[in-house]
């Protein structure tokens, strides 16, 4: 067994320990979870929120309706723990970032939604800036017409650490807030004025729910 196969698995341990004692409250303004849609989403949240999205997609992700959801992590090694502990959580990875196997990335992200599976995305992810988003979900939902459903998610009670991200980490028997916002549709634009306005657009209302 690897070091990072052994890292996810104690990490998962404690993780379901701590995710047994969590209140979740889940807004779902999308309809994705009573009614599951007939194309791919891209579940969009901020990098500082993954245990939260971990936690609904346990509990809420439709299995029996869905293909299947991937993540979006780093090649690096922590990439491949982050990698190791999705698969213990029934969740797919596909390793790239901006700097690193971007391009490849991008095109296997294209591929798995095309497929008619979903997708998850910190688009800050994974080195920040904190709350800031690149192109690469703008220009993944244009060429692939996938939906972007941006996910918010807020603690009672939480740890935030010293890390570029904030990362939060919800203390036991606290409470968990989750919002699934409404679809978001990136129209097929060539324009870079035209684009950029929708990357902004996404990053305001990711940001306005962030804190």
């Amino acid at each position: 067994m690897t070091r990072e196969r052994l890292l996810a698995l104690v990490a998962s341990f404690l993780a379901r320990l701590l995710f047994a004692t969590l209140r979740l409250r889940v807004s779902d303004r999308s309809g994705f979870l009573g009614h599951s849609p007939d194309f791919p989403v891209i579940f969009t949240f901020w990098h500082n929120r993954i245990l939260a999205i971990t936690t609904i997609h346990r509990v809420c992700y439709p299995h029996h309706q869905r293909k299947g959801v991937a993540v979006l992590t780093s090649p690096s090694r922590d990439g491949e723990i982050l990698a190791q502990l999705m698969a213990c959580f029934r969740m797919g990875a596909i390793r790239g970032s901006s700097s690193r196997r971007g391009s490849r990335a991008l095109r296997e992200c294209a591929d798995w939604l095309k497929s008619g599976s979903d997708l998850a995305v910190t688009p800050d992810g994974p080195k920040g800036p904190r709350y800031s988003l690149g192109p690469g979900l703008i220009l993944l939902a244009q060429t692939t017409g996938a939906r972007i459903l941006p996910l918010h998610a807020h603690f009672s009670r939480a740890i935030a650490l010293k890390s570029w991200d904030g990362f939060r980490i919800p203390l036991p028997f606290s409470r968990v807030e989750v919002t699934l916002g409404a679809y978001e549709t990136i129209p097929a634009t060539a324009t870079p004025e035209a684009f950029e306005a929708e990357r902004l657009r996404i990053e305001t209302l990711l940001r306005n729910e962030a804190d």
